[in-house]
């Protein structure tokens, strides 16, 4: 076989490979809320793929590339705009970043006005979305089998989750890291104090293996209480029935007035782990990921930029042409992502830029008065950086 035969059977055998690859995948799709559902993905990796192709009539082996496919994702955008509303998977049980109010039944928090801002930037419109509350098992299977069109919900970035899960996260939002909770009169100062202890983690989550990890590395002996959620963890806590309570540092802070006595706790400090927080779409609609990607981008850059909810309106007519830009006034960036010009401009006017949203529900006016950190603009010796509207 010459070299040119070769070529030819090594292209048709990669593309056979790859039909067979995108045979239509299936799914059982969830029936209530929050409820676990199994989900069969079609998943093909790049390997390498051993085949016996003889050159100049002497046997011999060459390796063929499959590239890697995910077919599960569909065209979000579109079925969001034609049920006209989005679905939002969200936490019910965090102060401060996803909360359901028992009085009034509504959400709020960090997290949920990020959900309120995709809404905002396809529909004009904060309320044209639905949360979905979401436990730290049942969020990626409801992500998966669409149940959700985006989870917005204290979740990790992690290798696995943005590959074998077959998910795509967006830009950080918040950047945490592990802490420690332990009561005043403990005498517990630092982990080792844990020594023999107990502590309650929350399950199905990075905590859980972060603790793990951490008290292997450093030799101390405790016992880990593994409950469901955030109320269950926060409540066994409450009852003395462990030493320690560990989770995300704004997590702990948003549980603590939660808490009987909350003047009677203090989170160590120590951080035990990174936490890189921010939405969560599936793998394979791009376009879907670049509406939330750019939704989450707009927030930054209009408090880089110093435009908010009060000025929006004002910046219109700004002689700046990168404000016009992001505003849609001039270009039209936003067709491309299948949303009107103005789409950042809708979510400044009707959600906020970053600041915003971060002091309505961490700020300083707030019973927890996070200081902002790395989650400030790196202008201000944070992590947040926007790409450009351009």
């Amino acid at each position: 076989m010459n070299r040119k035969t070769y070529a030819i059977a090594a292209g048709l055998l990669a593309l056979s490979f790859l039909f067979a690859a995108c045979a239509t995948p299936t799914a059982t799709p969830s029936t209530s809320p929050g409820a676990q559902v199994e989900v069969t993905r079609v998943v093909t990796v790049e390997v390498p793929v051993t085949v016996e192709v003889p050159v100049e009539g002497t046997p011999t082996t060459t390796e063929v590339q499959v590239p890697v496919t995910f077919d599960e994702a569909g065209d979000t955008l579109q079925t969001v705009m034609e049920r006209g509303r989005l679905i939002c998977g969200g936490n019910a049980n965090v102060p401060g970043f996803g909360y359901l109010d028992p009085a009034t039944q509504t959400y709020a928090g960090f997290d949920i006005d990020f959900c309120k801002a995709i809404a905002a930037a396809i529909f004009d419109d904060p309320e044209a979305m639905e949360v979905v509350a979401t436990t730290g098992q049942s969020r990626f299977p409801a992500l998966q089998s669409g149940e959700i069109d985006v989870l917005i919900r204290n979740t990790t970035w992690t290798i696995s989750r943005d590959t074998s899960l077959g998910f795509d996260f967006a830009p950080t939002t918040f950047y945490d890291g592990q802490g420690m909770m332990v009561r005043k009169d403990s005498g517990i100062t630092d982990l080792e104090g844990l020594e023999g202890g107990t502590v309650c983690v929350q399950q199905g989550t990075t905590t859980e293996l972060n603790l793990a990890d951490v008290m292997s590395f450093l030799g101390v002996d405790y016992e880990p209480i593994v409950l469901a959620d955030a109320n269950a963890t926060r409540e066994a806590y409450d009852q003395g029935r462990c030493d320690g309570f560990t989770t995300d540092k704004s997590a702990l802070v948003s549980q603590q007035i939660l808490l009987a006595e909350p003047e009677a706790h203090t989170i160590l400090d120590v951080t035990m782990s990174k936490e890189p927080l921010g939405p969560l779409v599936r793998h394979g609609d791009n376009n879907w990921g670049d509406v939330v990607t750019w939704v989450t981008f707009c927030t930054f850059n209009a408090e880089e930029l110093g435009v908010d909810s009060t000025n929006v309106d004002e910046m219109m007519g700004s002689d700046d042409p990168v404000i016009l830009n992001m505003l849609g006034v001039e270009g039209d960036l936003g067709l491309a992502l299948g949303l009107p010009a103005d789409f950042c401009a809708r979510v400044i006017q009707h959600v906020g830029n970053y600041a915003e949203i971060y002091n309505r529900n961490l700020g300083p006016d707030t019973p927890f008065n996070l200081p902002r950190g790395l989650n400030a603009l790196y202008t201000n010796g944070g992590l947040l950086y926007s790409p450009p509207f351009r």
